[in-house]
């Protein structure tokens, strides 16, 4: 008889077996041991911010963003360090780090180096340097009389071409020097310039040299970087695929206005600076590519002037300057592109909470976008070959960098198997060890049937049946959205709140971008009407859902989400128990007259003038509901900010200090402006939003916490 085993105790045993497993399974185990996401994780919270494939495929070089830690690092901005990993391996290695900031990455045109932008410790400027892939030191290529701010090879190597203002007039300096210093607002401006320097190969035939770099070979000689004297101020650089022209987008001044709504294509004869050719796009600009005959340009654009966005792919004739819109008919918004030969582009695009690859001719047709891999939002791409760096985001991590490449055909349940996205890079490994919450998108009806998409985080730990707290937070622009990535930042709450008990809210409402620009268009002419009824809806939603308890809701924002957050705390005073307002409107009408952006705000927002109709600006103003004011109010704003003048958190303030009816505080930040940019400033505003919405949400409520905050969690925080 054979040694066998019962077919009953077979079964049995492996009841016993699985039943162990289940009470020792280590995954079970690691993630009850693993610890919930704090403030100071959000300061320290790393990303990859740029990435640029090799030409022949091998490399990916990319730029990590890396936050000076609030308590032990030197007060400032985040450094931008280089790094490059290897596609055949995956492994990475650091190529430039430390206490320099690296941007503006390229390969040069041979591929064998990077060249990038950075400012090291003797520098005067921001100069242009180069780095051998196979190792070796950093050389500086370019240093101008002024800071770089960005560049573009010429196909051959020979020349570069780079933006940079113009020097200051000596004896103006001197001027300002002795005192006399009086600025005449909006005049005497710097426009970017278009320059070209030739560089000259290196006698190792690998790193480029400049022949004004300090110090230059003694065996170099050469000229200085030559001007291209063109009127405007000069954005997007790229040489054409045969050396003899630029194209660039040109502004009328540098003011930030006339950046974002007045740029127009100019293509540039590169050896007598004369534009050759003006295409005279209708609204806002984005990315810029040539075809590689030199025939076409392919831009995105906004569809018109009054297009909040940039999301529209513009195919330009360049012998005649008239151009098509590929994109006619097709909703999502494109971020990126790429030609795929001389008739076919690749693009990457938002579709709501998720993004698209996808590829079509030159004149629209023949769009073909497959599945896009699941759990990922794609920001940008970089293409050689068959092989794209990606830069990707997900509910688990911030920006990395991906690869996505075709496999070998198999065929798989009877069909074939499509490219493979590879995630290449880790820059914050302890994420592994933070439990965090489910995220998810959710789609509900507003009150006039419009379909609206949003981001949900769910309570960490959350109980069946029980009802939470939640956290709105109304995101900027509004011409922006929120994707299904990684949503906690030092202005979100995010993972943080949800360890705290709280669900958190994101919706993507009326005027959001993702959606198409009829979508983007439908909260115009409209401040705090339906677009702001969106996110009243979006909570309805989940309180009937049974998540939210209708009565501990709070609502946070910055810039146009900070003014969502006061039109909340006034208008709808009734339906929040507490706000954060960063950097937001209070009033439409002296917001008008102080911000650098009135145009934009004209065309893309309002489309009517103040004196149009003085009585809709008052009545769309969250300070002309003041006394409905019942909502504890928190108000943040840097104290240099251009964009929302601080007195519109002023006005706020004042008026609800002399009411006397509700708790509120206004924090200044000094040296910041429309946004904090350095890591204190972004630190405390983290820990004083959290500890203002569960004061007022979760916590004893009444009076104000107390001004001073511990911003050390290894020490006790101050008594409320």
């Amino acid at each position: 008889m054979p040694n066998t085993i019962s077919r009953f105790t077979e079964r049995l045993l492996l009841l016993v077996l699985l039943t162990c497993f289940l009470r020792l399974d280590p995954a079970s185990a690691q993630t009850e041991s693993k610890k919930a996401l704090t403030p100071l994780d959000v300061a320290q919270l790393r990303s990859v911010l740029d990435a640029a494939i090799s030409p022949d495929g091998r490399w990916i070089a990319y730029t990590v963003s890396v936050p000076r830690h609030p308590l032990k690092d030197e007060n400032g901005s985040a450094r931008s360090e280089l790094h490059v990993v290897d596609t055949a391996t995956g492994k990475s290695r650091p190529f430039i780090s430390g206490d320099v900031s690296v941007s503006g990455i390229a390969w040069t045109p041979d591929g064998r180096g990077i060249s990038f932008l950075t400012k090291r410790a003797k520098d005067k400027q921001t100069s242009l340097y180069v780095i051998p892939v196979d190792g070796g030191e950093a050389r500086k290529l370019i240093e101008h009389d002024t800071s770089i701010s960005s560049y573009d090879w010429r196909p051959d190597g020979s020349e570069v071409a780079f933006l940079a203002t113009e020097k200051e007039d000596p004896e103006l300096k001197k001027q300002k020097d002795k005192g006399f210093n009086a600025e005449a607002y909006e005049e005497n401006l710097h426009s970017k310039r278009i320059w070209i320097a030739s560089p000259r190969w290196d006698a190792d035939g690998i790193t480029l040299i400049a022949v004004n770099s300090f110090p230059a070979p003694p065996t170099i000689d050469g000229d200085k970087p030559r001007m291209l004297d063109i009127e405007g101020s000069a954005t997007e650089l790229h040489w054409s695929p045969n050396g003899e022209h630029l194209v660039s987008a040109v502004a009328p001044t540098p003011l930030i206005d006339h950046h974002y709504m007045y740029r127009r294509i100019r293509i540039i004869d590169a050896a007598t600076g004369k534009v050759v050719k003006k295409i005279e796009n209708r609204g806002k600009i984005g990315e810029i590519a040539w075809s590689p005959d030199g025939k076409k340009l392919a831009f995105l654009s906004g569809e018109d002037i009054n297009d909040p966005g940039y999301g529209r792919l513009l195919i330009a004739d360049v012998a005649s300057g008239e151009f098509i819109d590929a994109t006619k008919g097709y909703v999502p918004d494109i971020i990126d592109i790429d030609w795929d030969g001389n008739s076919k582009l690749r693009f990457l695009a938002h579709d709501g909470c998720r993004s698209v690859l996808g590829t079509m001719n030159s004149d629209g047709g023949d769009r073909t976008i497959p599945p896009p891999p699941t759990g990922v939002v794609f920001d940008a791409f970089s293409r050689a070959g068959d092989r794209t760096a990606l830069l990707g985001q997900s509910p688990a991590h911030p920006g990395e960098v991906y690869l996505w490449k075709p496999q070998d055909p198999v065929i798989k349940l009877g069909r074939r198997e499509g490219p493979i996205v590879q995630r290449l890079t880790n820059v914050n490994p302890w994420l592994s060890s933070r439990k965090l919450a489910p995220q998810e998108v959710i789609r509900y009806k507003a009150r006039d049937g419009e379909e609206v998409e949003g981001i949900l985080i769910r309570p960490l730990n959350e109980e069946k049946g029980k009802r939470y707290p939640l956290l709105t937070v109304v995101h900027g622009g509004p011409e922006a959205h929120i994707p299904n990535g990684w949503v906690t930042r030092y202005v979100y709450p995010g993972q943080v709140a949800a360890a705290r008990g709280f669900a958190i809210f994101y919706p993507n409402y009326r005027g959001s971008t993702g959606r198409g620009v009829a979508f983007a268009k439908a909260h115009q002419a409209d401040y705090g009407g339906k677009e702001f009824d969106d996110v009243l809806d979006g909570i309805d939603y989940l309180v009937k859902n049974g998540l939210v308890d209708r009565k501990k809701v709070g609502v946070t924002g910055g810039s146009y989400g900070g003014f969502a957050s006061a039109w909340m705390a006034t208008r709808h005073s009734e339906h929040f128990a507490a706000s954060v307002m960063f950097v937001g409107i209070s009033n439409q009408i002296s917001k008008s007259g102080t911000t650098d952006i009135a145009d934009e705000m004209f065309h893309v927002h309002a489309r009517k003038r103040i004196w149009d109709d003085w009585q809709f600006f008052l009545e769309r103003s969250p300070i002309y509901y003041v006394e409905k004011a019942r909502t504890p109010i928190l108000i943040l704003h840097g104290k240099e900010d251009t964009r929302v003048h601080p007195s519109q958190s002023m006005e706020l303030y004042r008026n609800l200090k002399i009411l006397g009816k509700v708790p509120v505080r206004l924090i200044f930040y000094p040296g910041e402006g429309h946004g904090n940019r350095k890591a204190a400033a972004r630190y405390d505003y983290n820990l004083r939003m959290l500890r203002w919405m569960e004061h007022f949400i979760t916590g004893p409520g009444g009076d104000v916490p107390p001004v001073e905050i511990e911003h050390d969690p290894a020490k006790p925080a101050a008594s409320e």
